[in-house]
């Protein structure tokens, strides 16, 4: 299915993005165009987005907001 008119953009070619790392509208419109001319498919490129497998990555990566706190006391 088209996400895109504007510029024939695919469901799966914006998953195929997302895999290589776009992972914000802005990265996908980057990649294929996609957003930059109506703006109407961004609401869906974030939807897309947001069930991907962005989202996961950078959860993996996350560490706790407090983890260096007592690296900082120890060195103050």
């Amino acid at each position: 299915m088209y996400v895109c008119n504007c510029f024939g953009v695919t469901e799966a070619q914006v998953r195929k993005h997302a895999e290589a790392g776009a992972c914000t509208p802005r990265q996908i419109a980057s990649a294929c165009k996609a957003g930059t001319d109506c703006g109407s498919c961004v609401r869906r490129i974030q939807a897309l987005l947001g069930r991907g497998a962005c989202r996961t990555e950078v959860a993996d990566q996350a560490q706790p907001a407090l983890s260096g706190v007592s690296e900082l006391d120890e060195a103050a």
